[in-house]
This record gives C-alpha cells, sequence and structure tokens, in this order.
C-alpha cells in the first residue's frame, strides 16, 4: 500500500482504520566500483514496501538522498546538509501528521541519517509540544541491515568478508531488485582495507574503489531475496509491535 500510489479519498478510508505509516529513508552515494549509486535508498523501499504488504501498513514516499557528504570525492554521489535532511524528515512527519498518522516508523538504509534523523526527530517532538492539543506522533528508526537476524545471515554466507561500505549483503538486495546490474567481478584487493576517515578527500584517499572491508563479489541475486525476506519478516515484527503500542 503505498502513499504516491493512492488517491486522497484512498488515504482517507485508510486513516479511517489505521494511524500508522512507514517512512523509507536512504542516500544516493557511490557503492564501490560494482554498487549502484541508488543502493541504500533502494534497500530501504524494498523492505519498507514489503513490511507494509505484510502488515497492511501504508508506505510514505522514499526520502532517498541522505546526509552523505563524506562520499562526495566520487562522481554521482548527492548529499544534504544535516540541517536540510532535519528539515526533510521534519516536514514529512508533520505533514504526515496534520492528515492524522499518528505512528510513523522509519525504515532506514545509511548509516550517515541516524544521527540527523534523531535529532530531526526530537526537534518535531518539541514543536508538537507547542501545539494545543498535542497531536500524539510517536516515531521509530530502524536500520535494516542491522538487524540481529540479517547480521545472522551476513555472517552465514559472508564470514568476515562483510565490511562496512558496499558491502555483500546490500549489494545482494539491489541485485535481487534489478539483476540485470549485477556484477560479480572480483575486485583487488578481494577484501578491501579498513579504518577511519575524516572528509571526502580523506575517505577517496584510504578507500580508492569506495568499498571499506568488503568483498562485495561474493554477493548473488539469490543472496539479495535471502535479504530481503528476512529483513521485513523481522521489521514487520518490530513494526506490529510498535504500531500497538499504547
Amino acid at each position: 500500500m503505498r502513499l504516491q500510489l493512492a488517491t486522497w479519498p484512498q488515504v482517507e478510508a485508510y486513516l479511517a482504520h489505521s494511524n500508522s505509516a512507514i517512512l523509507p529513508i536512504g542516500s544516493t552515494e557511490q557503492h564501490g566500483p560494482t554498487g549502484l549509486i541508488g543502493t541504500d535508498a533502494l534497500c530501504a523501499e524494498a523492505v519498507a514496501t514489503r513490511v507494509g504488504d505484510i502488515l497492511g501498513v501504508m508506505v510514505a514516499p522514499t526520502i532517498a538522498v541522505g546526509m552523505a557528504q563524506h562520499h562526495m570525492d566520487f562522481p554521482g554521489s548527492m548529499t544534504l546538509r544535516p540541517s536540510t535532511l532535519m528539515a526533510v524528515v521534519r516536514d514529512c512527519l508533520l505533514s504526515l501528521v496534520r492528515h492524522g498518522f499518528q505512528r510513523v516508523l522509519l525504515v532506514n538504509g545509511h548509516g550517515g541519517n541516524v544521527a540527523t534523523v534523531q535529532a530531526a526527530f526530537a526537534e518535531t517532538q518539541m514543536e508538537l509540544d507547542a501545539i494545543t492539543p498535542r497531536p500524539d506522533l510517536r516515531t521509530r528508526l530502524l536500520n535494516w541491515w542491522e538487524m540481529p537476524e540479517i547480521d545472522r545471515l551476513s555472517s552465514e554466507l559472508y564470514g568476515n568478508s562483510v565490511g562496512h561500505h558496499a558491502t555483500p549483503p546490500e549489494l545482494a538486495l539491489t541485485w535481487a531488485l534489478h539483476p540485470e546490474t549485477a556484477d560479480r567481478r572480483v575486485l583487488e584487493p578481494h577484501l578491501a582495507p579498513r579504518g577511519s576517515f575524516h572528509s571526502a578527500a580523506d575517505f577517496r584517499a584510504r578507500f580508492p574503489d569506495g568499498r571499506i572491508g568488503s568483498d562485495p563479489s561474493l554477493a548473488t541475486p539469490a543472496h539479495g531475496e535471502r535479504m530481503l525476506a528476512t529483513a521485513a519478516a523481522e521489521i514487520a515484527r518490530a513494526a506490529k509491535e510498535f504500531f500497538a503500542a499504547t
């Protein structure tokens, strides 16, 4: 049940029996030589849509550009300032709450969004505190790749080759969605270096092909189907509890 594929009377009818919504959020950034630039947004949207189908919950349009400043030395990457992303999340939440949505779950595909989204939650709640009567909005953020069952499956399939960026789990999921894009060529080194960075230029210098600690050549579209099914089932369980909480 996707908001952008509904009419306003259909949304009005939905709100007569449910106040729950799912909002996918991702990023538009490089994912190594073989990963799609839209990986984080594509993964978040696919998982959120599957969860919405499982639970019969409305899924809002994906916020596809996130906070990805550290990837900006790689062509094609796009970013919002943290303050801009905060405003986007806040405005999306306020739009939803105005229509009667009271429980909004954000399914996230990009680690760089987390701090900003949590700040946006706090800012939105502070704004609602000034309204009488106060709208009852509750929010939660779940990172699909950090769910315990995804950790287990990733370890089973890839061992210590998962890494931290351009990882086999996320590439596998995008290749399941778009199998014609699957690029399983072996990169050198097979396992990318690990470490930290302090700027976009430093990221490019330390990790010249865009990967961090990963070997995405291990991924397959079939693995991606398992990732999607596992993430959706686990998040659906957490979402059902969140939406039902009083």
